[in-house]
């Protein structure tokens, strides 16, 4: 079985509602990273010395391959990365070999027969 990660940059007020859509769509859970900070095409705004960019969350999930697009796309949706500039990214990379998931692994298989 072959896995991609998957790295959702998001804003903490969206979380839970991509957190359910990403499980919805195949996900078996994740890791979320609180406290991000990120800068896109524009700076972000200071108010006398004071920082206004709102506060991120990593999320990263670690899916069977054949659901990694599913599961992106929905983030993408819910997340609404595409409505506006500064919503979120999400991207998926390879992975190489993991251990420790056994027990996901077992529902895995049969998530993706029936995606095949």
């Amino acid at each position: 079985m072959r896995f991609k990660l998957l790295i959702a940059l998001v804003d903490e007020k969206k979380t839970e509602k991509i957190m359910a859509a990403a499980r919805d769509a195949g996900a078996t859970g994740a890791t979320i990273i609180g406290s991000a900070r990120g800068e896109g095409l524009n700076p972000q705004k200071t108010f006398l010395g004071l920082s206004l960019d709102t506060h991120r969350e990593m999320l990263m999930f670690l899916v069977e391959e054949h659901l990694s697009r599913k599961i992106l796309e929905k983030i993408a949706e819910v997340g609404e990365f595409d409505s506006q500039q500064d919503r979120g990214v999400a991207f998926q990379m390879d992975v190489e070999d993991v251990v420790g998931l056994d027990k996901q692994i077992q529902t895995l298989m049969t998530e993706v027969k029936e995606e095949l």
